[in-house]
């Protein structure tokens, strides 16, 4: 039993050059009925609150995204080569197997832990993760306006 108790994938977080100092691990462990999502984050943007023109800068969307790829073809929109957010069932969105909660930041850092039963780790290796730069609404279709891209890591077997 080579990876008892140990995660089954695990994806490196990275900034981009919107956010060049993000750095963190997420992974992911097969709990009955489901995955336990372990993130861990460094970096990430101080809160600025919305005004008249712009969105508020945190707390920070969060999801799975289609591809396995984080490429910043664009430094104004980076990693739009991830695709859109991981939805095998075609769900609307806020139902996305993708859609995570948000990261809450204190001085850059976050850390939580939750639970989803919408898939296994199994099913995301090779996939990617994406934090954006504003909160996800969880309704506005087809990603909940959560913004630039700002950080990404690709999924991976841990073992």
């Amino acid at each position: 039993m080579p990876c008892k108790h140990q995660p089954i994938a695990t994806a490196k977080i990275m900034g981009s050059g919107i956010a060049p100092d993000i750095f963190g691990n997420i992974f992911f462990y097969d709990v009955p009925g489901g995955t336990e999502v372990y993130v861990e984050v460094w970096g990430l943007p101080l809160y600025q609150p919305a005004n008249e023109i712009d969105q508020p800068i945190g707390p920070f969307g969060f999801h799975i995204h289609e591809y396995g790829i984080c490429e910043i073809t664009d430094p104004n929109d980076p990693f739009q080569s991830a695709g859109g957010h991981y939805n095998p069932t075609h769900q609307p969105h806020g139902n996305h197997a993708g859609d995570f909660p948000v990261l809450f930041s204190n001085d850059g850092y976050a850390r939580m832990s939750f639970f989803t039963n919408k898939f296994k780790p199994g099913d995301i290796v090779g996939r990617s993760v994406i934090i954006h730069q504003n909160p996800d609404d969880y309704r506005t279709q087809p990603a909940g306006n959560s913004g630039k891209r700002i950080a990404c890591g690709v999924i991976y077997e841990f073992c």
